[in-house]
């Protein structure tokens, strides 16, 4: 697992809190209007339907809320782009803890409603550098909730892509944090500063080892559009399907990213 020695950038824990908040409304809003039929859809995600995908955004945010019931632990030993490969080793707990919430909780907007009411209780008693013992390591408080943000528009997407015409909106702040977490987390899986991988308007990282260019247009140039990044970086699209599809644009003999997705499990 790659590691980040450094976090790669800041978040504004305001912009960050608000846009957890406004990208969990969202979705909130658009599921209290599914009909029984619609939960049990198909998903991109295994076996999951709707309404495991549901079960398991609302399980993205009450992991706060679980992470800070722990004891604080006494210093941080994973940064935010950490989370980032660690996700995977996790994947199996997850699903049977989302399963077994699908089941537990059916009334799914009183769920939603009652993780959001207990994460504003939460955020409003504890500053953003508290230390939370989360299940890939000690992180700040709002730290975690950028891998939050990460978590609700990746699934956002999954959740437009199985239901169709739901079409569940996108807040800005939250798909710039996404965006540029997965930017990074490239750059520290790749380092070097041969190929500039461009995603306007949120991001834009030098990565994969070679000549590094100083002025001027990169040899090797990588660019696509915000949503097209994270479908990448999380292998909800193959870089075949995407060159295919004209929705990334590669340029140079080291523009070929394809072996180096996805970058989120």
């Amino acid at each position: 697992m790659p590691t980040a020695r450094k976090r790669a950038r800041s978040y504004d824990p305001a912009k960050t809190r608000a846009a957890v908040f406004a990208q969990f409304g969202n979705v909130r809003e658009a599921v209290r209007g599914l009909d029984e039929e619609q939960l049990g859809l198909p998903t991109r995600l295994g076996e999951w339907t709707v309404r495991e995908l549901v079960a398991h955004i609302g399980m993205a945010v009450t992991a706060v809320l679980r992470a800070a019931a722990r004891p604080a632990p006494p210093k941080q030993d994973v940064q935010v782009l950490d989370w980032t490969f660690a996700t995977a080793a996790n994947s199996a707990a997850i699903d049977d803890f989302t399963r077994r919430l699908a089941v537990e909780r059916p009334d799914l907007d009183a769920y939603l409603a009652q993780a959001e009411d207990g994460l504003r209780a939460l955020l409003a008693e504890h500053p953003a550098g508290r230390l939370l013992e989360t299940s890939v390591g000690a992180m700040a408080l709002d730290d975690y909730l950028v891998t939050r943000a990460v978590e609700l528009v990746v699934h956002t997407d999954d959740l437009n892509a199985a239901v169709p015409d739901l079409a569940v909106p996108y807040d800005r702040q939250a798909l710039a944090a996404a965006t540029r977490l997965l930017a990074d987390a490239l750059a520290v899986k790749a380092p070097g500063g041969s190929t500039e991988v461009r995603v306007p308007p949120y991001a834009v990282v030098q990565c994969v080892e070679g000549p590094r260019h100083t002025r001027g247009t990169p040899p090797n140039v990588v660019e696509t559009d915000p949503l097209t990044w994270i479908r990448l970086a999380t292998g909800r699209l193959s870089w075949a399907d995407a060159l295919a599809g004209a929705q990334v644009g590669a340029s140079g003999e080291r523009a070929d990213l394809g072996g180096l997705l996805p970058l989120l499990g």
